[in-house]
């Protein structure tokens, strides 16, 4: 058929010419560079160089590669630290003015002060011996710690140590390396609540005659008191020719009439003792079961615990 011998004598046709076309040897697609020819890359001038060996062509690579072997240069040697010297903000810090963070603002106002000079500079390192102003005040770089104890019977805040008294400082020894001191005194047959700290200021803070803060004591009498002392004392009592106030006296629920709790300011257990003993009765025992707000919960009879950021600001606003 025409059509059919047309395709056939088409496609004769064309291949008849493409071997025309191809006669002779044909070029090979990757042809071999010779040594040393260069070919534009776009990593930059020379970047494309070639070099033969063993008959394959290979680049130089766009990066210095460093040998496995080759041995690395040793670390320049720390500087030792001095362990009397600290960075400023980490002193403030250690002192419980403020954080680091808040410390580097402080610095930065220019509310710092260093033996007399006022510092700015960030980093800047302090020895234990230099003299810090933080915002007008003094301080020492010792971080601030508050602990709280359940005195027991038999350990007195005293220096003295005879026969059946010992020191409260045994029973919280280990617990900081900082020298912790007792808030107030304590005989060896008062037990209770009884805070230590390093902090000076809540120290005397707390020893003033003025002192705010409320404590419970639980009395136990050598008989019941009567209901009409517990209304005078309620009333308030003279001591020495001094009028002491009672916040709060009552008895203790499902207890004897012989066990009393009284609510006041002073943190003196003598005086506690004189306000009964004012009225003809024996006092037993005393135990501060509450001290500022802070109570003896989960707290047995000898132990101690750290008290919490929140209630170290408590007590400081009292």
């Amino acid at each position: 058929m025409n059509n059919g011998n047309s395709r056939k004598g088409g496609a004769s046709g064309r291949g008849s010419n493409d071997r025309k076309k191809s006669s002779g040897p044909s070029k090979p697609l990757n042809k071999i560079r010779k040594p040393g020819t260069k070919k534009a890359a776009p990593g930059g001038e020379g970047e494309g160089t070639a070099a033969k060996k063993d008959g394959f062509v290979k680049g130089k690579p766009t990066f210095d590669r460093k040998p496995a072997d080759r041995e690395r240069r040793p670390a320049a040697p720390k500087k030792p630290s001095n362990p009397d010297e600290l960075r400023l903000n980490k002193y403030i810090s250690n002192s419980g003015a403020c954080s680091r963070r808040d410390a580097d603002i402080y610095i930065k106002s220019g509310n710092v002060k260093v033996n007399g000079v006022v510092v700015t500079e960030m980093g800047h390192r302090v020895l234990l011996t230099d003299k810090v102003e933080f915002d007008g005040s003094m301080i020492t770089p010792e971080k601030k710690e508050y602990l709280l104890l359940n005195k027991p019977k038999n350990f007195t805040t005293s220096g003295d140590d005879d026969g059946d008294m010992r020191n409260v400082a045994e029973l919280v020894r280990g617990a900081s390396k900082s020298k912790l001191l007792p808030i107030g005194r304590m005989d060896k047959n008062t037990t209770g609540l009884l805070i230590f700290t390093n902090d000076t200021d809540m120290i005397r803070k707390f020893g003033l005659p003025n002192q705010k803060s409320f404590k419970i004591y639980q009395v136990t009498l050598d008989k019941n008191l009567r209901y009409e002392d517990l209304e005078k004392i309620a009333a308030g009592v003279t001591l020495d020719g001094h009028k002491l106030f009672i916040d709060e006296i009552s008895y203790i629920d499902e207890q004897p009439k012989t066990e009393v709790g009284i609510k006041l300011r002073t943190q003196n257990v003598k005086v506690v003792r004189a306000i009964f003993e004012s009225f003809k009765y024996d006092v037993l025992k005393v135990d501060r079961v509450a001290y500022a707000g802070l109570t003896k919960k989960n707290l047995p009879r000898g132990n101690y615990r750290f008290l919490t950021e929140q209630e170290i600001i408590n007590l400081k606003n009292v």
